[in-house]
């Protein structure tokens, strides 16, 4: 079944379909996993689409075809990292462009604008205001890229990607989305504005907790060919078989993304008003800042549940306690994880800052897995009580 054919087809029968064409020479029904560096040409120049694993392989052609379909995108550069892809669309920057940004942001992306690419002559700039005014207030002509995140990592708001997008465009910027945490099983970027939609294919893509990766994808050629270009000429792919791993995980995207949603919002609901935290955070909360928004936007609230310990020691007794939730980074898995940012994955980030930003002791990331849910919420609550 061809790409074609299925672009009328919903995202959940799209995600086992599209990039899975039968194998032509035996007719396997899942196509070989090509773990081959290079190919045999014919006579010089004379070959059959693929010369070298770096420049294109046919197994992460069909991962790179999938997600391409399923963020209803034209085009996909799969990377060996989220990082890495982030990497690369930072990379269309020349010296002096800036990069606006909420503040809210994945401690790696962090990293990358203040640590690496600053040092190159980019210009990371970060609103404090997740609302489109913040955004329009501090851009200029010299920004190239507007980069969200939502929901944010690790607070959850929710970002306005319709409007953000209008005022990327009028002033002559780009509007690149991670969409790691919704996906396009819960949120579809390109079809509200956006020119480049960024993912962790580590997380929910693969969403077993046993291969990294990330991804670009976009609907505009020119685009795609400078990312194409990076992807090669910076040369981080994924290997073959993490292709396979992530190609193969994305086939029960949407069935997770039904439960992880469900475990999270009842659990979120559970945990509100007891008497040790300070406050639970999850889109599909009525009190959520930007519920509304979030139910416009979103067809689910996601698997991630922030969760404040009114003290901060009470956080780091609470990951002790846990038997079920694994203490861990990352996030996404079938399994449940618990995350301590400021400590772990936004460490990179200065503590004067990222306090300022609310990422205080205090705070944990849960990741839902798609686990019994009564299990799940017996095993927040013992870790609780043991505080």
């Amino acid at each position: 079944m061809t790409r074609d054919s299925c672009e009328s087809m919903k995202l959940a029968t799209r995600a086992i379909h599209v990039g899975q064409q039968p194998d032509e020479s035996s007719g396997a029904t899942i196509p070989p996993i090509h773990l081959t560096t290079t190919f045999t040409q014919a006579s010089p120049g004379n070959h059959k689409g693929y010369e070298y694993s770096r420049s294109g392989n046919p197994t992460r052609a069909n991962l790179e075809q999938c997600l391409a379909s399923l963020e209803g995108g034209t085009h996909c550069a799969a990377f060996a990292s989220g990082s890495a892809a982030t990497a690369a669309v930072f990379a269309t920057l020349a010296p002096g462009d800036k990069v606006l940004a909420y503040g809210d942001v994945y401690g790696g992306t962090f990293r990358l604008l203040k640590q690496v690419f600053e040092g190159f002559g980019v210009v990371p700039v970060f609103t404090e205001d997740p609302s489109p005014a913040g955004f329009a207030n501090l851009i200029d002509a010299k920004t190239k890229i507007v980069w969200i995140e939502t929901p944010t990592n690790p607070l959850l708001r929710c970002l306005d990607i319709k409007k953000l997008g209008r005022i990327a465009h009028d002033s002559g910027a780009l509007l690149a989305v991670d969409n790691t945490f919704a996906t396009p099983a819960l949120q579809q970027p390109i079809a509200l504005g956006a020119d480049y939609i960024i993912h962790s294919t580590t997380k929910y893509v693969g969403g077993h907790s046993d291969v990294i990766g990330g991804a670009v994808i976009v609907r505009d050629e020119a685009l795609f060919e400078r990312i194409a270009f990076l992807q090669n000429s910076l040369g981080g792919v994924p290997g073959p078989f993490d292709c396979y791993l992530a190609h193969r995980g994305i086939k029960t995207l949407a069935l997770r993304m039904e439960r992880h949603s469900q475990n999270a919002l009842t659990i979120a609901k559970h945990l509100q008003g007891n008497a040790k935290l300070e406050r639970v955070v999850y889109p599909f909360l009525p009190d959520h800042p930007d519920h509304e928004l979030a139910k416009q936007q979103m067809t689910g609230g996601g698997g991630i549940v922030t969760i404040v310990f009114k003290k901060d020691d009470a956080a780091l007794e609470f990951c002790a306690h846990v038997k079920i939730f694994a203490c861990a980074e990352s996030l996404g898995g079938v399994e449940s994880l618990v995350n301590h940012p400021a400590i772990m994955t936004h460490a990179s980030i200065p503590q004067e800052i990222r306090e300022a930003r609310g990422i205080t002791d205090g705070l944990l990331r849960l990741s839902v897995g798609i686990e019994d849910v009564d299990d799940l919420i017996a095993d927040l609550d013992q870790a609780i009580d043991a505080v």
